[in-house]
């Protein structure tokens, strides 16, 4: 049985694939690519990968709307990959639904470490002296299951949406710096990426509160951090 973390190259540039291969393999990742959008769809319903490297400029349909087509049947994580530094598309990956942002070109040392603090956030979160489940009035939270409901009604999460409710709701009643959240949800070395920590709490916003624009469970502190608001601490 093959036991290995799957990786799917998606990238029109048969120089890079083979320079990411060459290194991902012996670290002990298996690759496997495409080198247009449609072909990375049809490959993942097929070999469901671990996690996806995918490039913004491909012929066809480009990177995002790849993104946004694999978000509308899986939760793999997503590190999109382009020769652009621009903030915008960065913030756009984002809102489609990937979990990172690499810009080409890029040296192997940081794609390893993107890729290893990608897939440390679809872990188990670690063992904590929280109950099995947390109630939150008509919200639900199975830590055992990961199975998040809202009012009876499961609501699906990516596996860094998950990760930062899990550690919103487990600290309950606390705020939780900025700093403090990207460590735990990101990795340390992304401490300084607020723009990630934004986007997400909007997308957990939009999920689990009735008006995501006037939020009552995850509030804002400028300039600090975020409090998940327990009805039981009113």
């Amino acid at each position: 049985m093959n036991t290995k973390t799957r990786i799917l190259v998606v990238d029109d540039e048969p120089r890079l694939i083979r320079l990411v291969k060459a290194n991902l393999e012996p670290s002990g990742y298996e690759v496997l690519a495409a080198f247009d959008g449609v072909s990375a769809i049809n490959l993942v319903e097929r070999q469901p990968p671990d996690l996806i490297l995918l490039d913004i400029m491909l012929p066809g349909i480009d990177g995002f709307e790849v993104c946004q087509r694999l978000r509308e049947f899986t939760k793999v994580p997503i590190i999109m990959l382009t020769a652009k530094a621009e903030e915008v598309d960065k913030v756009k990956g984002l809102e489609l639904g990937a979990d990172d942002y690499l810009t080409k070109p890029f040296g192997i040392e940081e794609l390893l470490a993107r890729i290893k603090a990608v897939l440390r956030r679809i872990q188990s979160p670690e063992e904590t002296k929280q109950p099995p489940t947390l109630v939150f009035g008509d919200l639900t939270i199975d830590l055992v299951k990961r199975r998040v409901l809202l009012r009876g009604k499961d609501i699906v999460l990516t596996p860094t949406e998950y990760s930062l409710l899990h550690q919103l709701s487990t600290n309950a009643g606390r705020v939780m710096l900025h700093e403090e959240l990207l460590s735990k949800v990101w990795g340390p070395e992304y401490r300084n990426e607020l723009e990630y920590l934004r986007v997400y709490i909007r997308y957990l916003r939009q999920k689990i509160e009735d008006d995501p624009a006037n939020p009552q469970r995850i509030l804002s502190r400028p300039g600090i951090g975020y409090l998940f608001q327990s009805p039981s601490l009113d």
